[in-house]
This record gives C-alpha cells, sequence and structure tokens, in this order.
C-alpha cells in the first residue's frame, strides 16, 4: 500500500497545479435601484464579492433611455478601475456580477450580466448558482426554434421570460423561474425595475440593503459594507422582490419549505467579515476549529493555519487545544493565474508562487496544519511537504470541514467523483497520500454543532451538505438524463 501510495504521490506531484486543488468560487451579483452612482457603487460591491469569481466581470446600467453594458473578462479592479468607464455607465440602476464558471467557457460572450431586447424592453440579469436543468430546458428551447448565444445556463431564464404570454413582466417571470430547478440568485434589471429571485430551498444568498434611500440586493453583507449600506433582511429561500419606484413588493410562488442553505457558505465561500442568517460566518469557522481540536486532538508545538482559508478554523483550533497559533505559511496575496508554467521543473516548484514556508516557526517542530477541505489532494501533498522540507518534525493535518466525496451541481466547481480523493481512498490511503502523520476531518454531526445544532437532522437537513453525505436536495434532471451527454456547440473566440 505504501509503495502504490508512494507511486501516486509521485504521479500527483508531477501533474501539480496550484490552482487546480480548489473548489472554485460560485459567482456574486449586486444589483442597485435609484441612486446617482449607480454604476461606481456596483463596482466597489464587486470588488467586495471578488473572491466568489475571479474570471470576469459585468455591469450593466440603464439611464432612462438606453442600457449600458461593460463586460470583461479578469478582475473586477482591472475592468472598472479607470473614471472613463464608469463615466459610459450612465443611469441610476445597475446591475452587475463576477464570475467563475462553472457552466460555460471562460469567454467573452458568456460573461454577465446577459442581456435581451423583450417585448415590453431590455432586461438585464446575473445569476449565481447552476441550474440542475439548465441544458434540458436548453435542448427544448433549441427545438422549438430558440437561438442561443452563450454557453451560459443563464440564457435559458432570458428565452424562458421572453416565450411566456403573461401581460406582466414579474408574471412572465415568475412563469419561467418556476420552470426551473437547482440553485439560483438571480438578480436583474428592466427599464422599471430591480428584480431578486432566490430559489426555494434558499442554496444560494441573496440579502436586502438600502443606501441614501437605493435599494440593494446582493450576494453577501461585505458588499454592503464596503460601500457603508445597510443590511435590511435576507431574501427568503423562494422568494422574488420587485424593487420599483412604487417601492418593494414581495412574491412567493413557490410552496413554503424549510430554507436548506449551502453549507460551504459557512466553511469556505463567504468572506469572514459577512453575515449569513444572523451568524458571523468568522465566528462560525473558529467554532469549526474548536469542535475539530475536541474530536481529533494531536500533540503539537504549533498550530500552523493553511492561508488563507484555513486562520479562522486554525484559531478556533488554537484557543480551544491551548496549542499556540503561529503563521507557518506566508501566502504571496499578488499571483495571479496567469503565470506560465514552461517546464516540468517550474511546474513542481509553482505551490511556492501561492505559499512559502516560514521556516523559523516550524523547523523541529511538530505541527498542527488546518485547513478547510481537501479536494484531488494535490495540494495538501505538496505543503505537507513543503513543511517537512521547511524542517518540521511531525505534522498532523486538520480538515475543518468533512470529507468531499460527492460532487456539486450548483454552482461549485468541484471534480467529477472519480477525482474526489475522499471518494476513492479510505482515510489512512488518503493521510498516506498527502504524506502527513495524522489527518481528520470534522465530523457530520461536528460541523452542524459548530453552527449551533445538536446534530444533523436526517429527515430535515438543515443545510444542502450533499458534498458530504450524497443527498441532494433537487432533482438532478441534466445529470440523470440523456441531455447530460448533449455536447454545445460555439464559435471559439479569437483574441
Amino acid at each position: 500500500m505504501v509503495a502504490e501510495s508512494s507511486m501516486k504521490a509521485s504521479a500527483n506531484e508531477a501533474a501539480f497545479d496550484p490552482y487546480a486543488d480548489r473548489l472554485r468560487e460560485e459567482c456574486g451579483v449586486f444589483g442597485i435601484f435609484g441612486h446617482a452612482d449607480a454604476a461606481a457603487l456596483t463596482a466597489l460591491g464587486l470588488h467586495a464579492l471578488q473572491h466568489r469569481g475571479q474570471e470576469a466581470a459585468g455591469i450593466v446600467t440603464f439611464d432612462g433611455g438606453r442600457f449600458h453594458s461593460e463586460r470583461r473578462l479578469g478582475l473586477v479592479g482591472d475592468a472598472f478601475s479607470e473614471a472613463a468607464v464608469i463615466d459610459k455607465l450612465k443611469g441610476s440602476q445597475a446591475v452587475g456580477h463576477v464570475r467563475y464558471s462553472t457552466t460555460g467557457e471562460t469567454i467573452l460572450r458568456n460573461v454577465q450580466p446577459l442581456f435581451a431586447e423583450l417585448h415590453g424592453g431590455g432586461f438585464a440579469v446575473a445569476h449565481n448558482g447552476n441550474l440542475t436543468n439548465g441544458l434540458t430546458l436548453r435542448r427544448n428551447l433549441v427545438r422549438d426554434g430558440a437561438i442561443y448565444q452563450s454557453t451560459s445556463d443563464t440564457e435559458v431564464l432570458l428565452h424562458l421570460v421572453a416565450r411566456s404570454r403573461k401581460p406582466r413582466f414579474i408574471d412572465r417571470f415568475v412563469e419561467a423561474i418556476r420552470q426551473i430547478e437547482g440553485a439560483y440568485a438571480f438578480v436583474g434589471i428592466t427599464n422599471k425595475k430591480l428584480i431578486g429571485a432566490r430559489d426555494p430551498l434558499g442554496i444560494r444568498p441573496l440579502v436586502l440593503g438600502e443606501l441614501d434611500g437605493a435599494p440593494i440586493l446582493t450576494s453577501e453583507t461585505c458588499a454592503l459594507d464596503i460601500i457603508g449600506a445597510r443590511f435590511i433582511r435576507e431574501i427568503e429561500n423562494g422568494e422574488v422582490v420587485v424593487i420599483s419606484e412604487s417601492g418593494i413588493e414581495s412574491h412567493k410562488p413557490f410552496p413554503a419549505v424549510p430554507e436548506r442553505p449551502c453549507i460551504f457558505e459557512y466553511i469556505y465561500f463567504a468572506r469572514p467579515d459577512s453575515i449569513v442568517k444572523g451568524r458571523s460566518i468568522y465566528e462560525r469557522r473558529k467554532a469549526m476549529g474548536a469542535q475539530l481540536a475536541l474530536e481529533s486532538p494531536a500533540k503539537a508545538d504549533v498550530i500552523v493555519p493553511v492561508p488563507d482559508s484555513g486562520v479562522p478554523a486554525a484559531l478556533g483550533y488554537a484557543q480551544a487545544s491551548g496549542i499556540p497559533f503561529e503563521l507557518g505559511i506566508i501566502r504571496n496575496h499578488y499571483v495571479g493565474r496567469t503565470f506560465i508554467e514552461p517546464t516540468q521543473k517550474v511546474r513542481e516548484l509553482g505551490v511556492k508562487l501561492k505559499h512559502s514556508a516560514n521556516r523559523s516557526v516550524v523547523e523541529g517542530k511538530s505541527i498542527v496544519l488546518v485547513d478547510d477541505s481537501i479536494v484531488r489532494g494535490t495540494t495538501s501533498f505538496k505543503i505537507v511537504k513543503m513543511m517537512r522540507e521547511a524542517g518540521a518534525r511531525e505534522v498532523h493535518f486538520r480538515i475543518s470541514s468533512p470529507p468531499i466525496t460527492h460532487p456539486d451541481y450548483y454552482g461549485i466547481d468541484t471534480p467529477d467523483r472519480e477525482k474526489l480523493l475522499a471518494a476513492t481512498h479510505s482515510l489512512e490511503q488518503m493521510r498516506e497520500f498527502v504524506g502527513a502523520d495524522s489527518l481528520a476531518f470534522i465530523s457530520v454531526d461536528g460541523l452542524y454543532r459548530a453552527m449551533g445544532h445538536e446534530r444533523r437532522d436526517p429527515v430535515r437537513p438543515q443545510f444542502t451538505d450533499h458534498c458530504f453525505t450524497g443527498d441532494y436536495p433537487t432533482s438532478l434532471t441534466d445529470v440523470i438524463g440523456e441531455s447530460a451527454k448533449q455536447q454545445i456547440s460555439l464559435l471559439a473566440e479569437a483574441g
């Protein structure tokens, strides 16, 4: 077994990609209605949501007569830092989006918000999440004559709204989302309204805020904080809100069901300074670390977080265990994804682009490494190796989420199941694979205790946690049906 594991680790090392072994952030949305600085505020809001997607960003505004759009590949700061760009985005209502592509390629025509001219006026929409029947709906719409311009599942909504025969826009929008399965938070603007919608289970987040009397819809409270806006409330699961000059209307087009927000918002995705369901993300992550220390203690000299995602949990582990917390790994925050790795030698050094060992902290020490997840295990392998090369006597690995054994279909870019380390390896095999002296994960019930519950309710789980349990809360039409095998054709874009 050791020889087999060493072979796997060697192969793993050779193919290492420092950016491939993380859960990819979903997307972030931001919309504002009735503010003179709508575009600038939207750009700032997207800055705060940058952690949710780094591949592309876009803003669409409406000035009372025309829609204005700016959509670019890359980071928000690269796209919207110049006054000339913001000045072109005229109008008092805006919708913006940061993207990591879970469906659709990273090409300009997939960058949101998507815009369409519909009967009654224009409609621009941004989407966080993933539709689990998007391919099936797409196939049916194309068969009926629809012409698609992107490979994004968000375009399905535009077609469904366009084909509705309802007289009022809100009724057409509701009719459209009733046909959709999966996880979503939609924010869109028409020539008269700002519209937001959250999926029936509330898997993807959406909050309502206000600045200078202008209502705001966005993915996280941190986007409100950056512009000095006031948090009002979370949009409820299955709720559609319509914001116009007449005020804010709330619609409940779905049967009432208990909310099941995504547990990964608390573990990984949300910014530590965000508040979700009245819970501080930072405090919840510390609680996960403390629970992990209770469940899986280790005799060690220092607690070392894998930055940045492992820091709050490592603090909680250190406080609960009484073992000192130290920054044994220093992260380089100025490395993007554009680095070209031309040779095997450079590729092998890839992890050091982002992480460097702080030798003075780890040399000769028994350390506990704390991280939030293990996906493929490649990064974990490299980091353990780095700690040993820096002189660590023992390396104990502790993970503040349960083992990820099932892929996500709701907007998180997880690999296929056969590529998930925990799905194909026992705990001991995983320990050998990453090269640690010991390895432990928080239990599922322990995770729920850290969230303030006694345990996971097996009948009505409090959170969407299928990555750990295999308990998918919605139908997976595209995965189960033949449409999952359908290829989407698209002209390649030059440049």
